[in-house]
């Protein structure tokens, strides 16, 4: 997707009450700012680093900038999760996506299920309807992507109504945006929400497909980048140091013989 005008430059000062993101401009002005992201935005709040507004062009909203992107390192970020969905939708329907090509009709924020939506809904008549759920993430360890950034039961809710639509026959995504581009691979953030990372392995033993895309995050441009390697594999148990073990067992009490 493409951005009507070019973003504001400031220095992030902080995030604050979750829904608001303080600025300083280039100028020096201080801006109170929009945060479109109710996640914990884990790695992208070091004060003074720099980001991207975009105006609204309307002085008299209340908030008349929005916080798009912020720079992490030598990556750009996008944080904006009202973007994502859009732009998986534009790369289907221009046929980018070879995994989504193939229906003849695209539909958003379609009801189904237990009082859920489903970002995109793919259908054609010869085929199978495939319901897509896309999930933002800027959060990364290394070069590997992590979602949650935050303990998620709406995300497990969802890896559910995606199961049950692979029981009924048809046929489920669950789709990884990440905002940035400095990644190779995809993996749940276990050690942030493991009954998440369970709920996803479960999905997928179930029958749900998972997809995983970097983005391209540029000044006026929005864009799904690469396709990543998705590792399921379980986390593994942390390893005691030597001798660790032994100690540990001579500490246990001697249970009783009866």
């Amino acid at each position: 997707m493409r951005f009507d005008a070019l973003p504001r430059a400031g220095r992030l000062v902080r995030r604050y009450k979750r829904f608001f993101a303080e600025v300083e401009a280039e100028d020096g002005e201080r801006v109170t700012a929009h945060c479109p992201n109710t996640g914990s935005l884990l790695g992208c709040l070091a004060p003074g680093s720099p980001v991207w507004l975009r105006d609204s062009g309307d002085p008299a909203r209340k908030l008349r900038f929005t916080w798009q992107a912020v720079r992490v390192g030598a990556s750009w970020v996008n944080v904006d999760t009202a973007l994502p969905n859009r732009v998986v939708a534009e790369a289907v329907a221009r046929g980018d996506l070879s995994e989504l090509a193939g229906y003849a009709a695209l539909r958003r924020e379609v009801a189904y299920g237990r009082a859920s939506r489903i970002d995109l809904l793919l259908e054609d008549p010869a085929r199978a309807r495939c319901f897509v759920e896309v999930k933002s993430t800027t959060l990364v360890e290394g070069a590997a992507a992590l979602f949650p950034d935050a303990p998620t039961e709406r995300g497990r809710k969802h890896l559910a109504e995606l199961a049950r639509v692979v029981r009924r026959g048809e046929r489920a995504v669950q789709l990884f945006f990440v905002n940035r581009a400095d990644v190779s691979v995809f993996r749940p953030a276990d050690a942030i929400d493991p009954e998440y990372g369970r709920a996803l392995r479960r999905a997928v033993r179930a029958g749900v497909e998972v997809l995983a895309f970097a983005a391209r995050v540029e000044p006026r441009d929005l864009e799904l980048a690469h396709a990543l390697e998705v590792d399921l594999a379980p986390p593994r148990r942390p390893q005691l140091p030597a001798g660790a073990a032994r100690r540990s067992r001579a500490a246990r009490p001697v249970r009783e013989r009866r």
